[in-house]
């Protein structure tokens, strides 16, 4: 008596020639893949790689934590949230008017007809195609532009926030305002009401958790990149991270990771309370 026999229960999976097969294919796409980008873990590994890990991270311990330079930090970390909350209130400046212009739903040429004006339709792909070139360029690509035009400071990463967060908005705005029901809002655009009456009592309601859900969201990722753009000299947090580094200060690194993890531990703590309020 064979063992299938013996345990009728147990089936043989009818599809696992092709998961198989598609494994298989996946690692013959990726190996080109790791070898182009030189993926090379085990240098990790070495006996030079390990010393001066160790080398590195041995200066780490124990934190500064001198009064002084607790006052720097602090100092830092408040400009790290000024720099993220300034630039996601300018990006939304941006992104609204655009997600307006570029929600079809909001279309009053399309009332009756179904067919959007050609004028229309073309202002609309123009915005999105404008959203598309803002998300397209990095934070971080944003902020050494700035860096040049306006020098070191908050500044360049306010601006870089605003640019590069306007895109994202601005078309996930849309994309959730087109994902709700639209039948209010073409009640209201058929009754003659403007696009913005017709935004303000038809789409948002239906859309609002939503919308503020994800700009939560963003601002907590703004935190983060404002961290990273302090290290091409655009101020907060990663700025004074970055002098640290350069001067092998190991301790006043910690320090800073340390307040960093507190940050983004703070903001994500921030942005559940709102979603939990909203739910």
């Amino acid at each position: 008596m064979t063992q299938q026999e013996s345990h009728p229960e147990i089936q043989h999976d009818p599809a696992w020639r092709m998961r198989v097969t598609v494994s298989l294919g996946m690692l013959v796409l990726l190996w080109p893949m790791l070898q182009i980008t030189e993926f090379k873990p085990w240098q990790l590994i070495d006996a030079q790689s390990l010393g001066a890990a160790w080398r590195f991270l041995s200066g780490f311990f124990p934190p500064a934590h001198s009064t002084e330079f607790l006052l720097i930090v602090l100092e830092a970390s408040w400009q790290t949230i000024a720099i993220a909350t300034a630039g996601l209130t300018l990006a939304l400046l941006g992104a609204i008017p655009m997600t307006l212009i570029v929600n079809e739903h909001l279309s009053i040429s399309r009332i009756g007809s179904g067919r959007m004006h050609g004028m229309a339709r073309l202002l609309r792909q123009l915005v999105r195609w404008m959203l598309v070139l803002l998300r397209s360029v990095p934070e971080l690509v944003w902020a050494l532009l700035f860096v040049r035009l306006v020098g070191l400071g908050p500044t360049a990463g306010v601006f870089a926030i605003a640019l590069t967060y306007a895109g994202m908005l601005g078309k996930v705005y849309a994309e959730i305002l087109e994902a709700s029901d639209a039948h209010a809002t073409d009640s209201l655009l058929r009754n003659g009401s403007s696009r913005l009456t017709a935004f303000l009592y038809g789409a948002l309601p239906n859309a609002a958790p939503e919308l503020i859900s994800y700009t939560i969201y963003r601002w907590e990722c703004a935190i983060r990149g404002s961290v990273v753009m302090g290290f091409v000299g655009a101020g907060g947090l990663g700025q004074r991270m970055d002098e640290s580094m350069k001067m092998l200060s190991g301790a006043e690194v910690s320090t800073m990771l340390i307040v960093f993890v507190l940050l983004v531990g703070l903001a994500d703590l921030a942005s559940k309370l709102f979603r939990k309020a909203l739910a």
